[in-house]
């Protein structure tokens, strides 16, 4: 598949306060946001991918997802440019090297598939993933683009550093956004008909 060797972090390191659970735990399906968007990844062919998570939520990550390779954010707060730089870093420290390209998930916007990945891959330079009139996650950074998130500050929106390319995809659950209760709810709504579009 188009996703063989091109390396993935998973960003599950956010603090949840406005939904009072954390993000990665949340269920679907039977399965947390966490492992679903390590499952997407690896049958997309990313290897390796790491899973970059909050000090206290190392523990929970490791047991929900045993095998994967997990970094830890020390100051997640600071936000998700410096949960993907230790990312980054962390992946530079398994290969030896800056990877050609990166897939970058966050847990809390789970609506996309395995697909979309693979459509995202088949295409150069920084990518994102777009449905209709609405753009969101995965992304996929080019070393130029990783190089230049390296040398950001780390509270630096993402949005300020890098411009992602829209690709069309089929993910008509792009918008899905877990950050409150009432995100939960909508995902839960959404639940069968979600697990049956993963499944496709």
């Amino acid at each position: 598949m188009g996703g063989a060797s091109t390396a993935a972090i998973v960003l599950a390191a956010g603090a949840s306060t406005r939904l009072g659970q954390p993000k990665a735990l949340v269920e679907v399906g039977g399965k947390s946001l966490v492992a679903l968007a390590h499952e997407h990844l690896s049958r997309a062919g990313c290897s390796p991918i790491v899973v970059v998570t909050r000090t206290e939520l190392a523990v929970d990550v490791m047991l929900a997802l045993p095998d994967a390779n997990i970094a830890i954010n020390a100051s997640p707060e600071e936000g998700r440019t410096g949960s993907l730089q230790r990312g980054l870093m962390a992946l530079m420290n398994e290969l030896g090297r800056l990877p050609r390209r990166v897939v970058m998930a966050p847990v809390d916007r789970p609506g996309w598939s395995t697909s979309v990945v693979v459509d995202l891959l088949n295409h150069d330079g920084p990518v994102g993933a777009k449905h209709g009139t609405t753009r969101g996650h995965p992304v996929v950074f080019d070393t130029t683009s990783m190089e230049t998130v390296l040398a950001s500050k780390p509270n630096t929106p993402l949005r300020d550093i890098v411009s992602f390319l829209p690709v069309d995809v089929d993910a008509p659950y792009l918008h899905l956004n877990i950050d409150t209760q009432e995100d939960m709810l909508q995902l839960m709504e959404h639940e069968t008909e979600l697990m049956a579009y993963f499944l496709q």
